[in-house]
């Protein structure tokens, strides 16, 4: 099945209104709205406007505070500690990637870490500010308890997602943003909407038999890891990063707003970040990255190998629109009709905005 193309201002448009509708103020409404359409233009569709109708549950229930304000709770030299108070996970990191700006400038490198949020939306978001400012960054989060360890059964661990990032003047920055497991967890519900499978080796069932099933990994089954067991220790740490450092909460501890809108998932993050100017001459270290960038992109003869963040990157800078799977247009027409707003009609071929 095709997967319609809307205008990129219009789907802003009707994903903010419902977000203001829902009492999400203007500018939260439309930095939310920014974040989840930047990943649908990168691709990242589980991360993009799939998640629109969950957030909006989640206020109604109580899982968002959609008033709430970060504040920072304790600060000493190039870190700090910031409570989300349950707000929405991108306000939060809009804050996040603040402090860790002004912080870097001044020391050189920053760590920020977060308590108290909830889902941020893709990483590559936030560390792009940064990239843009000339900062290198580490980007980790908890989330709900959706996969198992290797040899476990039981979901205990999250998704855990990492994003690593480099500026470069090589058309980009080198960007890895991926889940630490298999596949992402959003990935899986898209596959159960669209009545598709997954892999196999991304999940197994309630009696950890492994499965394509995506309603049988997320209704009682949980995701692996990727990587085996070297992946799962790298997941098992990076909860660890982004929870230990404050009161955000163990994903064993949490439940998810997927099972449950109304839950304080009391989400944690941790940025790091590394200004260039404080290790040697920005544009120096920019051109080498940009080396790094080529030498992996020539590595075949066919020139058919991409860096890290190249698609997403190519991706984005495409003006066609966005595209969106039939099933989220369904869901956001729903939410237009029962607010009374107008949904955007799909662009006809190679029609852009």
């Amino acid at each position: 099945m095709t997967s319609p193309r809307f205008s990129t201002d219009g789907l802003h448009t009707l994903a903010s209104y419902l977000l203001q509708r829902a009492g999400v103020r203007s500018d939260d409404a439309q930095l939310i709205a920014r974040s989840l359409l930047a990943a649908d233009r990168a691709g990242i569709y589980s991360h993009g406007l799939l998640r629109l109708p969950l957030y909006l549950e989640a206020v109604a229930s109580g899982g968002i505070d959609p008033t709430s304000r970060p504040s920072i709770v304790r600060r000493l030299g190039g870190t700090a500690v910031l409570d989300g108070a349950g707000a929405f996970g991108q306000v939060v990191m809009q804050s996040a990637v603040s402090l860790a700006i002004e912080a870097a400038r001044e020391h050189g490198i920053a760590a920020v870490a977060v308590q108290g949020s909830t889902h941020f939306g893709a990483g590559r978001f936030w560390t792009d500010q940064l990239a843009a400012q000339g900062i290198a960054a580490v980007l980790t989060s908890s989330t709900g308890p959706v996969a198992t360890p290797f040899g476990g059964s039981r979901p205990v661990l999250g998704t855990n997602p990492l994003t690593l990032s480099l500026p470069s003047s090589g058309g980009g920055p080198l960007v890895a943003d991926l889940a630490t497991t298999a596949g992402a967890y959003g990935k899986v519900v898209a596959a159960r909407d669209e009545g598709a499978t997954v892999p196999e080796g991304w999940g197994v069932d309630a009696s950890a038999r492994p499965t394509t099933d995506p309603a049988a990994v997320l209704e009682g089954g949980a995701l692996l890891p990727f990587g085996g067991h070297k992946g799962s220790g790298i997941s098992v740490l990076l909860e660890g990063l982004a929870t230990a450092l404050t009161t955000a909460s163990l994903a064993a501890r949490t439940v998810d707003i997927w099972q449950d809108p109304s839950s304080r998932m009391n989400t944690g993050h941790l940025l790091i970040a590394l200004d260039l100017a404080a290790f040697g001459d920005p544009a120096q270290i920019r051109d080498k990255v940009a080396e790094l960038q080529a030498e992996v992109r020539s590595s075949h003869p066919g020139g058919t190998v991409v860096a890290p963040g190249d698609l997403e990157h190519d991706r984005a800078a495409e003006d066609r629109g966005v595209e969106i799977s039939a099933s989220t247009a369904e869901a956001l027409r729903g939410l237009a009709d029962a607010h009374g707003l107008s949904f955007p009609d799909p662009l006809a071929d190679g029609s852009a905005r």
